[in-house]
This record gives structure tokens, sequence and C-alpha cells, in this order.
């Protein structure tokens, strides 16, 4: 996924050329690889609101990212606006976190990120991994249990991929599966990260292996009982090895 970025990444006096240039370049760049999205400015903002107006019959975006949504509204005015299911809510604010669960349930909702610099900002703490620790877990429950993907907060050092891999891993144990990111020399270091190891994935096709062997009987590895968590735990390793 590509995501074109209006709010942050544009200064104020270029919001309108960025907008305009931008969605003429969209509509005509149909030869293309993957999903490419727009992040538009925040909903009730003067940016936003003519982001959302010149979304409306706009053509070659396949998701809306919308950054600071307080709650479902923001989503149902993204969605009115685009017309169609996409929207990827950045979750950057306290109302946001105390919200997700609503957030990420919203039919119009695919995906989500996690957004951990501008939630420091918002109530005022630090960008410790410790410091975001219960919202990033509370985000990846909600997004669990709604079935999508939440992306983690970009990293934001480009000349440092060994501190991207470490934190990138510490977001996989939490059950974050996916990660944004700021330059294209990132994402080599992200799959690295995300992608299971040469003993992970044996382990995890042992466990499949004794689990079928038993033909729905009581399955067995190494003297050790085989649970349903367990089966799907080393599923999931094999299908992302596969990936």
């Amino acid at each position: 996924m590509v995501c074109i970025d209006l709010e942050d990444a544009v200064a104020p006096d270029d919001k309108a050329a960025a907008r305009r240039e931008t969605l003429t370049f969209l509509a005509q760049f149909a030869d293309r690889p993957g999903p490419v999205g727009l992040r538009v400015n925040a909903v009730g903002t003067p940016e936003g609101e003519a982001d959302l107006a010149a979304l409306k019959g706009a053509e070659g975006i396949d998701f809306v990212m919308v950054p600071k949504p307080a709650g479902t509204a923001d989503i149902d005015a993204v969605y009115t606006a685009f017309g169609r299911t996409g929207v990827v809510p950045v979750l950057e604010s306290a109302r946001a976190i105390q919200n997700v669960d609503a957030i990420a349930d919203h039919p119009a909702v695919v995906a989500g990120i996690y957004g951990a610099i501008d939630l420091s900002a918002d109530i005022g703490c630090d960008l410790s991994w410790e410091a975001h620790l219960y919202a990033r877990s509370r985000c990846a429950i909600a997004f669990g249990a709604a079935r999508k993907i939440l992306f983690d907060v970009p990293y934001l050092d480009v000349t440092d991929p060994e501190g991207l891999a470490r934190e990138t891993k510490r977001a996989l144990a939490l059950g974050i599966y996916a990660r944004a990111a700021i330059h294209p020399a990132q994402i080599a270091p992200i799959h690295a990260a995300y992608a299971p190891s040469e003993e992970e994935v044996a382990q995890a096709q042992r466990v499949v292996d004794a689990f079928e062997a038993a033909q729905g009987g009581v399955a067995l590895l190494d003297g050790k009982l085989i649970e349903l968590p367990v089966i799907k735990s080393a599923q999931r390793v094999l299908a992302n090895a596969k990936r």
C-alpha cells in the first residue's frame, strides 16, 4: 500500500495546490501494482472539509487515511464523502483510544494505524515503548477482535534499520502484524522482522504435522498436549512464512 499525504507533509500555503495536483495525478495513474490511497486533513478542520468535498467523485483512490478521528462520527464523514469502504483511521488521540472498539468495528474501516507521535503530544507522554504499551495493546486487541489489520506507527529514524527491526518484533509480540514506513529503505527491515525464523517455521510444522497425524484424536508433541490455540498459532507462523 502507498499513501500520499495531504496532511503533515504539506505546508499550509500549499494545501490547495497539493490537493488539486494529487487528485489529477491519481485519476490518470491507472497502471499501478498495488493500492494507492490518500491521507486527508483532520475532519472538522477547514482543510479537512475541503479534502472531503474534493473526494466526492474522485477517481483512482483505493483508500482514505483519516488522521485524529475522535470517534465514529469522523469515520462516517469520510465514508459519506468517499462513497465506499476503505477508510483507514490513524489512532493518535486519547479520544480515539477510548473509542477504538467502535472505530475498529465500523463497516467502512478496513485497517488502522497506531499513531504514537501525535498521541504523545495529545496527552503529554514521551515516545518510549513503556509509555505506549497500554494504548498500543488496546488498539491491537480492538483490531484483532474486528479481524482487521493494524499498522504500527512509523519508525522515524530512517538511518537505524536495527532499531526499526527490534521495535517491529516487539509490536509483533503484541499481535500487530504490519507497520507503516516513511521511506522505501524501511520496507526490507520490516519484512525481515515479521518473517518467522527457520526454527519457528520448523517447530510450527511439527505442531501441524502432529495435529494432522492425530486425525481428530488427542495430539501430543514432545509429551505435551497440543491444544487448539497452539495449532492456530502454528498455522499463523506457516502462513506468514509462506507470504
